[in-house]
């Protein structure tokens, strides 16, 4: 009533608020069903639990969302976990009715024995946690779908600067920054070389040291930093190869070291707080890649 009392407010969009409004004012053109998933790693009746909380989290963010077995054109929400240790992690990844990834968001770690105890309290306090982010993204997947711009419906992809990987024999250093930025962009990263508008930066750097009979220990390390200074983390790899191998062409090698430590990297920044959706990776190629110079990729402080 006081602003009433002071005049009409400027209302320049008033009556014509241009096309791409008129899309996302739609409600949304999918549900989501939420089936028991034997990837959660749960008896079938928690499995069922934590789905119906997933749902009911999931409405409450006005999300068409349904515990249960899939409809032919709905879209799917997929729970999985992860396990390290005495900790896993789940994931949930957002699939369309085709079966085409769509996006995956990963949640807080939980300790195992906790997760496999199951209990509607945890259940719902889990999904009580995804239940936003899950929510943002599926809001720039549709907006993606229906305008072709995800910036649409919130922020964009969040932009890293990918500096030239340092120190590899043979042709590493190209063919590492070269399939780094692809697998770095199949995660939902905007990847540049320059540092103007760039959130995040990560730069690789390749040791080689003789490992005795015969043998040559190779160590990658990818440094996570912000834009403003601070150093988020570092995602490390290490293994041993013939002496010799990786003097000349990485090939495939190369192709499976990054796919693995853009994995680390994206969860470094995850954890963060840097990101909260990530789209899922491309799925993996038709034929077994050679093995890597790398164990398993894990960020590291």
């Amino acid at each position: 009533m006081a602003l009433a009392a002071c005049g009409d407010l400027p209302q320049p969009f008033r009556g014509r608020p241009g096309q791409v409004a008129r899309q996302l004012r739609r409600p949304p053109g999918y549900r989501l069903a939420i089936p028991p998933s034997p990837q959660a790693m749960l008896t079938d009746a928690d499995a069922a639990s934590l789905a119906t909380a997933m749902a009911e989290a999931l409405v409450a963010q006005e999300i068409p969302a349904v515990a249960g077995p899939a409809l032919p054109l709905d879209w799917q929400l997929v729970v999985g976990v992860e396990r390290e240790g005495a900790v896993v992690t789940p994931r949930f990844a957002v699939t369309s009715g085709d079966g085409v990834a769509l996006g995956m968001l990963v949640g807080r770690p939980v300790p195992a024995r906790e997760w496999a105890d199951g209990n509607a309290q945890l259940f719902a306090r889990i999904a009580g946690e995804a239940a936003p982010r899950l929510a943002d993204l599926l809001s720039r997947i549709e907006a993606q779908a229906r305008t072709g711009d995800e910036r649409a419906a919130g922020s964009g992809a969040p932009v890293m600067r990918l500096l030239p990987v340092r120190g590899a024999p043979g042709d590493g250093n190209r063919s590492l920054t070269a399939k780094m930025k692809d697998s770095l962009a199949a995660l939902g990263f905007q990847v540049q070389d320059q540092a103007a508008g760039a959130d995040f930066a990560v730069s690789g750097e390749v040791t080689m040291a003789p490992a005795g009979r015969g043998m040559q220990r190779v160590e990658i390390v990818w440094t996570v930093s912000r834009r403003d200074g601070q150093d988020l983390g570092r995602v490390a790899q290490l293994n041993e190869v013939p002496a010799g191998t990786l003097n000349g062409l990485w090939g495939d090698v190369a192709f499976v070291v990054a796919e693995e430590a853009a994995g680390g990297v994206r969860d470094v920044v995850f954890n963060a707080g840097g990101i909260g959706a990530r789209p899922a990776a491309a799925p993996p190629p038709a034929s077994a890649p050679a093995a890597p110079p790398a164990g398993s990729a894990r960020p590291r402080r």
